[in-house]
């Protein structure tokens, strides 16, 4: 095995997610040879992809899977409206116009699809759901790959990597103990943020950063990343933004996945360890705001919040992975939190003096809404007043930070002087934030791994045929 990868290949993929597979297929379907190296054990291949469920995909008509069109235009107003248009807009748009041709590609390689689950998450009509999960996703793709003819290596730890005037020469790997120099014409780097690298997030976020838990496995330190500045990449994106949402926080600190989501926010309220509310949970659909929640709960005392609902919602969103807290009253939810129990009671009776009779609707926004109180909730304002009441401990979990490295229309990386890399592409969240310089909507980050994916690998291939032929002459 050592001799193999010693001898090198044409494109040299690191990472094993949905980026990382989408650019070993397309290299490999434009003749290139392939390697894919994936640093954790089979078992736990294909990084946070493998805890996904849906992508987001434009369409301008309604069929299978999807409940309704999505129009590419309405998909950019969505991208604009979370994320304030701060992000690389071109390369947004390459994204959303790409988007449409996902689906199709997906099933060519075996990912099937199942009819949208209903409930606060509103993405029947936007989103195409996995059958089985991101996981059967991962699965399909790597079969995929592998009969096309790439090399899969697990346990595959990159440690360095031997760039030269902006060129990719070879990646020192660890593997079955030793370290191997594998050459490569041309490298696609798609191994995921720097979330689980703890101190890191301290770095960025001080002693907050020990309350965050990590809904993905530890694998993803940023040793890829942090290697492409080390030699001179640019980077791009706050070391502080990222996909994090409001997750149980009975979840365990690594790889809870995305069952440890709670998406009842929108339903009830939520307070911080002072039994105050901080911000308004209807304000839109929760899957245009729920990564907004997390950074919202890591801003509050200790990082912890509680969401409090009643009977009238509970069976509304997906159910928890954790059971909620149950009480009699609301007094007996918030003395099982160990929160100040007459100021969450006065919190919630505040909150219920200024609910407004509406027409509740979670499937759209809503005239149900408070009137006099800061801060308001705007839509989906139902009292909470029906015994028996619950509650879910809130804490940040941490998908995938929005620090990386900056790249070109072709996903080249670009070094600090302004130049492209001449061999070395990036794809997925190493460098989302291109796109992705804060906020989120439920769905994109497979997108922006396939869409920039396909084309590193493309352009790798190209570029490697490219050099072997001259090789050749």
């Amino acid at each position: 095995m050592d001799q193999e990868l010693s001898a090198g290949t044409d494109v040299l993929v690191i990472g094993g997610g949905a980026a990382a597979l989408s650019a070993a297929i397309a290299a490999r379907e434009k003749g290139a040879r392939v390697i894919l190296l994936e640093c954790s054990p089979k078992h736990f291949r294909g990084g946070n992809s493998r805890h996904t469920r849906n992508m987001r995909l434009a369409h301008e008509t309604q069929f299978a899977p999807y409940t309704g069109a999505y129009p590419e235009a309405e998909m950019w107003e969505n991208y604009l409206k979370a994320t304030g248009g701060e992000g690389d807009l071109e390369l947004a748009k390459m994204v959303v116009g790409g988007s449409s041709s996902i689906l199709a590609w997906m099933q060519t390689h075996g990912v099937r699809f199942q009819p949208a689950l209903a409930g606060t998450l509103h993405l029947g009509r936007t989103n195409a759901w996995f059958l089985g999960g991101g996981k059967a996703m991962v699965n399909a793709l790597f079969r995929s790959a592998e009969r096309l003819g790439v090399q899969v290596r697990y346990d595959a730890e990159v440690v360095g990597l031997d760039v030269r005037a902006g060129r990719f020469r070879s990646a020192a790997v660890r593997i079955e103990g030793k370290t191997v120099c594998v050459p490569a014409q041309a490298v696609v780097v798609a191994a995921g943020g720097f979330q689980s690298n703890l101190a890191w997030l301290r770095q960025a976020w001080g002693p907050a950063a020990d309350n965050f838990l990590i809904r993905g496995a530890p694998f993803d330190t940023g040793t890829l990343l942090k290697l492409l500045l080390d030699h001179g990449a640019e980077s791009v994106g706050d070391p502080t933004q990222a996909h994090m949402v409001p997750i149980d926080a009975r979840s365990p600190k690594f790889d809870g996945g995305i069952v440890t989501r709670l998406d009842c926010v929108t339903l009830g309220i939520v307070v911080n360890k002072n039994g105050e509310r901080y911000y308004d949970e209807g304000e839109d659909f929760w899957p245009m705001r729920y990564a907004i929640w997390g950074r919202l709960v890591a801003q509050q005392p200790d990082q912890i919040s509680y969401v409090f609902i009643d009977s009238k919602t509970l069976d509304r969103f997906m159910p928890s992975v954790f059971p909620p807290v149950e009480g009699r009253t609301i007094a007996e939810v918030a003395e099982k939190f160990n929160l100040p129990v007459d100021k969450v009671v006065a919190t919630v009776e505040e909150f219920n003096r200024a609910v407004r009779p509406g027409t509740f609707d979670h499937t759209i926004q809503d005239d149900c809404r408070t009137e006099g109180l800061t801060p308001s909730k705007s839509h989906w304002a139902l009292r909470i007043d029906e015994p028996p009441f619950y509650g879910y401990p809130l804490r940040p979990g941490l998908t995938f930070t929005y620090y990386g490295v900056k790249i070109d229309r072709n996903a080249a990386v670009i070094f600090k002087d302004g130049r492209p890399a001449a061999n070395i592409f990036a794809a997925g969240e190493i460098m989302a934030g291109n796109i992705l310089p804060k906020g989120y909507i439920g769905g994109i980050g497979l997108v922006i791994g396939n869409v920039f994916g396909r084309i590193a690998g493309e352009q790798a291939a190209v570029l490697s045929r490219g050099a072997e032929r001259k090789a050749a002459v």
